[in-house]
């Protein structure tokens, strides 16, 4: 890695010297990405820095910390959780935290949403909700339902599957286009020319499809893109039409982050499997899971055992994790979190409204608990990366897109100071 003007030379510990040369950062041409951050604590939204400066996050660890960093009460639940059992395999062992975080999910998601299958992350998750979709027709006798059909703007992952159905026209998968299972990506029915399209791919190809797969409400990691409840409803509806299964990656969306407690709440759209991740855990530890839909798991129930769902994450289930999971559903439910959504939504609006006017700026959008600015280009984003943190914040732009996800327990101040700090980079970059 080289060293560049912003980089933080001094202060660094020796842990941070020592280890750096043994690391492959993710997102990053090694020879000349910036140096990493050297972070000695977190609390509330904040990042301490080993120098001592304080950075106001943003983005929430890619969205996980959606209780804000070191919350006592998920704290002293892992803790517990330690002491009693950190891990037991799932295979032929069960545990108290696993099936009581499974069973609250069921109770949370809506219809018959009730088979909650566990891993440790979100691409896996998607990976193992297009493998139940596959063998759900496999197990019915028809072999030739294998492919997906997703849409442009999407990302679902970086694991082989997951890459296969994001859209990888110009996206950071694109060089593995050629390598990958092939599917169908078309835009997302919003507009009565694109819904015409969507159209006419099923009528072609229908007959070869295992499901969809959408991420409701908003695309993230491809490009912060929002859609409307109308394109979810025209998803489901041909779905039924074609009797095909609908994936919902709610890895980004859900846990309040769009304003419901999952996004498939604001369209009225119940989907046959859905994964979640990323804030499942309130940040602390890693764990995701693949929910189905009865018709889904009863596809799977025989005496035959070649019809059973063969897969089994080394860690699926963790104690820990689900410890975590439990003692932040538990605050979704005794405190304000959707109310709090709501405020920021309306701080957002507020505070990144200054942007439409500056140059270069292509637009401003908000849902819920996020707020984007997408610029005509961003021509060194790591630059811009670095004067964010001059700025006493964590921001971390990705192609020509600003965004903000803050904790959704983030103070009123310090949010201010996130919009405030966008608007004079975005300034300066027009």
């Amino acid at each position: 890695m080289s060293r560049k003007k912003g980089d933080q030379g001094t202060s660094r510990p020796a842990w941070y010297e020592a280890g750096l040369a043994h690391v492959w950062l993710p997102y990053a041409q090694m020879k000349t990405v910036r140096a990493p951050l050297p972070v000695a604590r977190t609390h509330g939204s904040r990042i301490v820095l080993c120098d001592g400066r304080e950075l106001i996050d943003g983005i929430a660890s890619w969205w996980t910390a959606c209780h804000g960093y070191n919350h006592p009460y998920i704290r002293n639940a892992v803790e517990h959780q330690l002491a009693l059992m950190p891990h037991i395999m799932f295979g032929g062992l069960a545990h108290e935290q696993a099936l009581t975080l499974a069973r609250r999910l069921a109770g949370s998601l809506p219809a018959d949403l009730t088979r909650v299958f566990f891993s440790e992350s979100g691409s896996v998750a998607v990976e193992i909700a297009m493998k139940m979709a596959v063998q759900f027709w496999l197990n019915q006798g028809v072999g030739k339902r294998k492919k997906f059909l997703a849409f442009r703007g999407g990302y679902h992952g970086d694991t082989t599957g997951a890459m296969a159905v994001c859209d990888s026209e110009d996206g950071m998968h694109a060089r593995f286009r050629d390598l990958l299972p092939e599917h169908y990506i078309v835009e997302l029915p919003q507009s009565e020319e694109s819904a015409e399209a969507f159209a006419r791919c099923l009528e072609r190809h229908a007959e070869e499809l295992a499901g969809i797969v959408v991420e409701p409400l908003v695309q993230g990691a491809g490009g912060m893109r929002f859609h409307t409840p109308l394109a979810l409803q025209r998803l489901r509806a041909a779905a039924d039409r074609y009797q095909l299964l609908l994936i919902f990656d709610e890895i980004f969306t859900g846990f309040g982050r769009t304003g419901s407690l999952f996004a498939c709440e604001a369209a009225g759209v119940v989907p046959d499997i859905m994964t979640l991740s990323k804030a499942l855990t309130g940040g602390t530890l890693p764990l995701a899971v693949t929910v189905a839909r009865d018709k889904v798991f009863d596809a799977f129930w025989s005496d035959d055992p070649t019809r059973a769902l063969v897969h089994g994450p080394t860690f699926m289930g963790n104690a820990l994790a689900c410890a975590a999971a439990n003692a932040s559903l538990d605050l979704f439910e005794r405190e304000p979190r959707l109310r709090q959504v709501a405020n920021i939504a309306a701080a957002l609006a507020q505070g990144l409204a200054p942007c439409r006017g500056l140059p270069g700026v292509k637009a401003v959008r908000v849902k819920g608990a996020i707020g984007v600015v997408e610029l005509d280009r961003v021509d060194d984003l790591e630059a811009m990366r670095a004067r964010f943190v001059e700025e006493g914040v964590f921001v971390r732009p990705f192609g020509s897109i600003i965004y903000l996800t803050p904790a959704l327990t983030i103070g009123e101040d310090e949010l201010a100071s996130l919009t405030a700090a966008v608007t004079k980079v975005v300034s300066e970059a027009g």
